[in-house]
């Protein structure tokens, strides 16, 4: 059998496309592609499967959501985006890796998501919470700084180091602290902030919550044998690493109301030298789906060591492969992430049965309207509905104004039709 981490048949696949379908603008759908068809899960219902990755943004206040956050989310909405994802929000404030990152473990975080979301709910969107711990990746600064340790010129700055959590006392890298190795009652107090976490979450109105357990936060580093060098219940063979991801599963499915739809993403495979590979990432999706998780949401990445497994290579659609398996031999819907940035990619995505949700991140920061333009690619007639019935009265004006200049310049049609648009009332 070929090795788990073979990538030269669905790399050269990916080259093919690209080089032939994206190249030349030719795509196979001509009617009601999968992409802009509503999915309902459990009780919702999103208007689209354009899904907003969550991003981390280091610009919370306490944990808060501020208006940077509204105004960050509330553009992906506009934009027509089925779901919008709020960043990976700390359960804990030790569980944060910066002062800045998102948290939403104080019922004083509750008021400010829930306009947010209030918001993405009132114009056409899904608003959705992925939540998470971030163990011994805590005590850093930011993506502008290279996630560098905290330090004490820090502390006279106001923000000290704090001693992160783990499974093993095992430093993130050269240089950081060693975490506290968790007993019993840590890992208890962690699952109890996970269900009160997702309490949180329903009050303040998220309709999707995603438990994260991939990139080297918390459950990761249970997961994979790297980080977990425990000889209790919590580590060993897979059964025993698996135990915390589903212990923590259970507790917020516990909570969460049973009509909204749980997701759980996943690192399909460690990264570069690492251990935890796609087997096991479909045996934790099995029994994940025992418990009530609706999606498995498959990335990869965050813990290397010094084994054999390859990097990740990031090219177009990298990370399909890994939601096609789990989709399969888990019996599970899945998610696809990773460089997935233009339409007929993201459609055959779907219509080949690989994924059901397409999820995107900086493709969205870099154009928030992608929606719009993706389902005027695949030939959806009233694209333009994504938009808010304000910006769609607008454009349909210009494209009207269009068309009749472009026929009287073509002489089908006389001067005199370009009266209205003279008088100023197809202006803008």
């Amino acid at each position: 059998a070929a090795s788990p981490w073979t990538r030269g048949r669905w790399l050269r696949r990916s080259l093919r496309y690209l080089n032939g379908t994206v190249a030349t603008g030719r795509h196979p759908f001509v009617t009601n592609p999968l992409l802009f068809t509503p999915i309902t899960i459990r009780g919702v219902t999103a208007r689209n499967r354009v899904m907003v990755s969550p991003m981390c943004q280091y610009a919370s206040v306490d944990g808060g959501p501020t208006d940077w956050h509204l105004v960050n989310l509330g553009r992906y909405t506009l934009g027509g985006a089925g779901i919008v994802f709020a960043e990976e929000s700390a359960v804990e404030a030790r569980g944060r890796k910066t002062y800045q990152c998102a948290g939403i473990y104080d019922d004083r975080h509750i008021e400010p998501y829930r306009r947010i979301n209030d918001f993405i709910r009132e114009w056409g969107a899904v608003p959705a919470i992925q939540i998470g711990h971030s163990g011994r990746k805590a005590s850093c600064h930011g993506a502008m700084r290279d996630w560098a340790p905290l330090t004490a010129e820090d502390a006279v700055r106001g923000e000290p180091p704090w001693q992160g959590i783990a499974p093993s006392p095992i430093p993130m890298a050269p240089g950081y602290g060693t975490p506290k190795e968790m007993d019993r009652n840590d890992i208890r107090t962690v699952l109890d902030a996970w269900g009160e976490a997702a309490r949180r979450a329903v009050d303040a109105g998220f309709e999707i919550l995603e438990i994260h357990g991939a990139h080297g936060y918390l459950i990761h580093q249970f997961l994979s044998p790297v980080t977990n060098r425990r000889r209790d219940a919590y580590g060993g063979g897979p059964a025993g690493r698996m135990r915390f991801a589903l212990e923590v599963t259970e507790a917020v499915r516990a909570v969460w109301p049973e009509e909204y739809p749980l997701f759980f993403r996943v690192s399909s495979v460690d990264g570069k030298g690492g251990i935890w590979d796609i087997e096991d990432a479909v045996a934790l999706a099995r029994a994940l789906k025992e418990r009530g998780v609706d999606m498995v949401d498959c990335s990869s990445g965050g813990i290397t060591g010094s084994s054999s497994m390859p990097i990740v290579l990031r090219v177009p659609g990298y990370q399909v492969h890994y939601a096609e398996r789990v989709r399969r031999e888990a019996d599970i819907r899945t998610i696809a992430v990773g460089l997935l940035t233009e339409p007929e990619q993201a459609e055959a995505v779907l219509a080949e049965g690989r994924a059901d949700l397409i999820a995107m991140a900086r493709e969205l920061m870099y154009n928030a309207d992608w929606p719009v333009h993706a389902a005027k690619a695949l030939g959806v007639e009233n694209h333009l509905d994504l938009f808010p019935a304000p910006y769609a009265h607008r454009l349909r004006q210009r494209e009207a104004t269009l068309r009749l200049n472009r026929a009287v310049v073509e002489g089908r049609l006389s001067g005199d039709a370009l009266a209205p648009v003279a008088s100023g009332r197809a202006s803008g």
